[in-house]
């Protein structure tokens, strides 16, 4: 029995490691530890199928595609139902001929891996940096200069206002 608990804690570990690792984009990483986590489960549950899914999307975001199909296609004869009906779906779009891209509608990312601390400082100069020192705000307005403001505009405003009091008035004093 305690086997037996142990192989379901080092199979639901290893899934959770896997799928953790292919969110966190480290997709070889994942299908290791899907794989092995597969090789804990009954491949024909519930269970073994959701892990597999996750295996066909691992391998493909890995770049293995091949693997990605041949899982897929097998799962189409799953014991469970939605596992069959999802690997339909995955297939038919691992399956789909791949568009043309033009270079000029990519963007190159390049390669910062080899990059050291050293390198960017080198590059930007000590000091490039600065913070900024941001004006802390006042509680209290600032003051309206009313020799700036367009008395015209306030005078429309303020006649807009006291016909709009009348109309209202009108309106109480009918109903």
């Amino acid at each position: 029995m305690s086997s037996e608990v142990d192989n379901h804690l080092q199979m639901m570990s290893a899934y959770t490691k896997g799928r953790d690792a292919f969110e966190r984009g480290c997709y070889r990483e994942a299908v290791e530890s899907l794989l092995q986590a597969i090789a804990l489960v009954n491949r024909n549950s519930r269970l073994g199928g959701e892990m597999q899914m996750w295996l066909v999307t691992a391998y493909q975001a890995a770049g293995q595609q091949q693997e990605a199909i041949a899982l897929c296609r097998q799962l189409q004869l799953h014991a469970h139902w939605e596992t069959r009906k999802q690997s339909k779906r995955l297939l038919y779009i691992l399956e789909a001929p791949q568009l043309e891209k033009k270079a000029e509608w990519l963007t190159q990312i390049p390669d910062l891996s080899q990059v050291t601390e050293e390198d960017v400082t080198e590059r930007m100069g000590v000091g490039t940096f600065t913070q900024s020192v941001t004006k802390p705000q006042s509680a209290e307005p600032e003051p309206v200069d009313w020799s700036q403001v367009d008395t015209k505009e306030s005078n429309l405003v303020g006649v807009a206002l006291v016909l709009l009091f009348l109309v209202l008035g009108g309106l109480v004093w009918l109903g």
